[in-house]
């Protein structure tokens, strides 16, 4: 399976890079690799992560890497990538 990083991934995830790599530009490079070698093993088996509660569509999955949230959409050929934001905890959380 193919894995397509949508715009709205890119623009977060590159903000996310730039602010890393302010302070630690090296730290910056190998978050982006490990990111990139954690997608591998989930093109392989991609109905591995769980499934989001805020879509009613068993495509629509998502993975915690390091603090923040991943969503993707299983497609028939294709992986989309389309989410990218930091968890953070809710008064309700606690």
């Amino acid at each position: 399976m193919k894995i397509r990083y949508k715009e709205s991934f890119k623009d977060r995830f590159n903000c996310q890079l730039a602010y890393i790599a302010k302070d630690n530009p090296a730290n910056a490079r190998k978050f982006r690799d490990a990111l990139r070698t954690h997608f591998e093993s989930v093109r392989e088996q991609p109905y591995r992560c769980r499934q989001s509660i805020y879509f009613d569509d068993i495509t629509i999955r998502y993975f915690i890497f390091k603090g923040y949230i991943v969503v993707y959409k299983i497609r028939n050929e294709s992986i989309d990538v389309f989410g990218f934001t930091k968890y953070q905890l809710t008064p309700y959380d606690t």
